[in-house]
């Protein structure tokens, strides 16, 4: 019946609505015009009208604080900040805050951690032996990037093309890393060309994945009837990326964690001192040489010996120089980055996806189904790639980009499939809404801050994330946005919270990975060439999350446990389990055990101060709110147990306290009772959740 009504009206064809360019909708017409005059809060309330419903109250100045501060720096906010806060009664205090959040040098570092997954960062090539990669310079460039408000235009240029800008600065080189971010096996476990095949479907369907919200992965081998992504589509995108000038294998253990072709990042007066010490070198080695010649020909041997002794400064000389120059040589940092071959590397279709079975010969061009490439000479470049994507009239990167920062802040983007917006993901509940974003992201210059603004100033965004039970049978999942999302924290939030409430987070930014403490037998079972895990200590094992050291063969488990992935493959969204090995690792961990007992140690220093005090201090550090009179019960009844356990059994005091020289049992057991009480709060649901 409906194909038969549809074929009556004259069988109208509409593209589907992703491969259209978003265009500014109309303002939507609301019942309630005193809700708010933002355009995201007009598209949903339009929406929550037609069905009946109204928006939830605002959330609670506590509640704001945390969630904001969370979603834009991935930490908790600092009693003084909570303080601020509910003491500034402007009318744009909320704003003002928003402000200062995304001015912080954490911002950059929270926002990176969501791109570190979609582009699979990873510190170990992942396949065989492991081995040690070095991507530091480009996981600070991604920080830096985000902190400075780089155009997300840019953003997109530097990754796809740095490489080819007339005079690429170093960003630009280190950007176009974003190519070199694949899985990479060692020589001999496979043949050099079905390795480099594979090298560059990895980064076609990273640049599939990241930039189109498209699985096109599938198309290496075949066509799907429903999807208008054809396997010439794949291959004329896999052209643009066939061309690199590096080998598709590892040649044993890296040297630093680089393979050809990388680049020294030092400063302008690192690379002049660099040359200057070249320079010395060179005449000095030309001294030496001659010398050695001297004392061979030389046949007095008084003569010999003086020339033995000048020769044996001259080379302590020489050799003191050299270790000058190795020393500033290795404090240069280096990254991995794209160059292209002179000649240009045919490219046909596979067969069936096999890497040796060559079919049509194509060129490089962008899918049939979406807006034309425009070259800006006889073979098209990245560059052209990089221009086509960033251009207005793709229908694509705008809205890609905007789901994924609009799933960051709720939990699910407007399209909850953010892998793929395409024919196979899911029809978003507001596609007007995710047009209207689009089109003002483009405007603005590409503009992240703006557009971050926007989203978490909105009333949508500001809503309490209390629901009725009916409320929740209605929309589990809060699709509809009538009210605020609540949802898990991913592992690094978790356990950076832990580290910043308790006061042991180190926030040194940029640099080398760490590796936080983990059992020491942790890589045994994965390691082909003797790898034993060894912790980091001292500061290094406080830094935030972002920066701990990812094996592929072996993520850090605090991580995986939580759902963080492997980084093998682009992930554009977490998945969110609740699982009993979760509880026991928050319950259980060492490291967040001694996060616990430092923030005991520093309740029980407040002087002058009862229990219900300490109590109170201790839960707000933790929740950002005061515990109610119910909570306060439980929490006094449970601290009054737990010494009385302690006292009881003091060897169980002794371990909580090891390393710590407190003289009386009862110094030892109050403070193992603050220590359990404060992991019990860092288990709360509030706690680990993102209200």
């Amino acid at each position: 019946a409906i194909i038969k009504s549809w074929i009556e009206a004259g069988a109208p064809y509409e593209r589907f609505w992703t491969f259209v360019p978003p265009r500014k909708p109309d303002t939507p017409r609301v019942k309630n015009r005193d809700w708010s005059r933002q355009p995201i809060d007009l598209h949903v309330l339009a929406k929550l009208e037609s069905l009946g419903l109204q928006p939830s109250r605002e959330a609670d100045r506590r509640t704001l604080i945390r969630r904001v501060s969370f979603d834009l720096t991935g930490l908790p906010p600092t009693l003084d900040e909570i303080k601020e806060f509910l003491a500034d009664d402007r009318p744009k205090a909320y704003e003002a805050l928003v402000d200062r959040l995304l001015a912080k040098k954490q911002f950059g570092e929270h926002v990176a951690r969501y791109w570190l997954d979609l582009v699979r960062f990873a510190d170990t090539n992942g396949m065989h032996k492991d081995f040690y990669r070095n991507f530091i310079a480009y996981r600070d460039w991604v920080i830096r990037a985000f902190n400075d408000n780089l155009g997300y235009d840019d953003f997109v240029r530097y990754q796809l093309a740095g490489d080819l800008f007339p005079k690429p600065t170093n960003d630009q080189l280190v950007a176009s890393g974003f190519s070199r971010l694949h899985l990479i096996i060692d020589r001999g476990t496979a043949l050099p060309e079905e390795s480099f095949f594979k090298n560059v479907v990895d980064r076609v369907t990273a640049v599939g994945t990241t930039f189109m919200g498209l699985t096109v992965h599938c198309a290496t081998c075949h066509e799907h009837k429903y999807d208008p992504l054809t396997q010439k589509d794949f291959y004329s995108l896999f052209a643009f990326f066939n061309n690199i000038d590096a080998a598709p294998e590892t040649s044993g253990r890296p040297k630093n964690g680089l393979q050809p072709p990388f680049l020294a990042l030092g400063t302008p007066e690192q690379h002049r001192n660099l040359q200057q010490l070249d320079k010395q070198l060179a005449v000095s080695l030309k001294a030496l040489m001659a010398l050695k010649t001297k004392v061979a020909a030389e046949k007095d041997p008084q003569k010999k010996k003086a020339f033995a002794r000048e020769l044996k400064a001259m080379t302590a000389s020489y050799d003191a120089l050299k270790g000058m120059r190795d020393r500033l040589d290795r404090e240069m940092p280096r990254a991995m980055v794209m160059r292209e071959r002179k000649e240009i590397r045919p490219t046909h279709i596979r067969v069936r996806g096999q890497y040796d079975d060559l079919g049509e010969l194509v060129e490089r061009n962008t899918p049939e189904f979406l807006p034309p490439l425009k070259k800006t000479g006889k073979t098209a470049t990245r560059m052209d790639l990089a221009e086509w994507f960033v251009d207005p009239g793709n229908p694509l990167t705008a809205r890609v980009a905007v789901n994924r920062f609009w799933q960051q802040f709720f939990g699910a983007g407007l399209v909850k499939t953010s892998e793929d917006i395409g024919t196979q993901g899911e029809v978003p509940v507001y596609p007007e809404l995710l047009d209207h974003l689009a089109v003002s992201f483009i405007n603005s210059g590409w503009n992240v801050k703006d557009l971050v603004k926007q989203i978490v100033t909105s009333r949508t965004y500001r809503q309490s994330s209390v629901s009725t039970p009916e409320q929740f049978a209605t929309d589990p999942e809060n699709r509809i946005l009538a009210r605020g999302s609540r949802f898990r924290m991913d592992a690094e939030m978790i356990r950076d919270q832990i580290l910043a409430t308790s006061g042991l987070l180190v926030y040194t930014m940029y640099g080398k990975s760490v590796k936080p403490p983990q059992p020491d037998g942790l890589w045994k079972s994965v390691t082909m060439i003797g790898e034993r895990f060894k912790a980091d200590t001292g500061a290094a094992a406080y830094r935030r999350s972002l920066y701990t050291y990812w094996k592929r063969g072996m993520p850090p488990p605090q991580m995986t446990i939580l759902n963080a992935p492997i980084r093998d493959a682009c992930i554009a969204r977490r998945e969110r389990t609740n699982t009993p090995s979760q509880a026991l690792l928050l319950l259980n961990e060492s490291e967040y055990l001694g996060a616990a007992r430092e923030l005991a140690r520093k309740v029980l220093g407040i002087k002058e101060t009862r229990a219900a005090q300490r109590l109170a201090f201790a839960f707000e550090t933790v929740t950002s709110k005061l515990p109610d009179a119910k909570e306060r019960q439980i929490l006094s009844d449970l601290l009054l147990a737990l010494q009385k356990s302690y006292l009881e059994q003091p060897e169980l005091a002794d371990e909580i306290c090891s390393g710590l020289n407190l003289k009386t049992a009862e110094n030892r057991a109050q403070l193992a009772a603050w220590t359990v009480l404060v992991n019990a709060l860092y288990n709360l649901d509030i706690t680990k959740t993102r209200e």
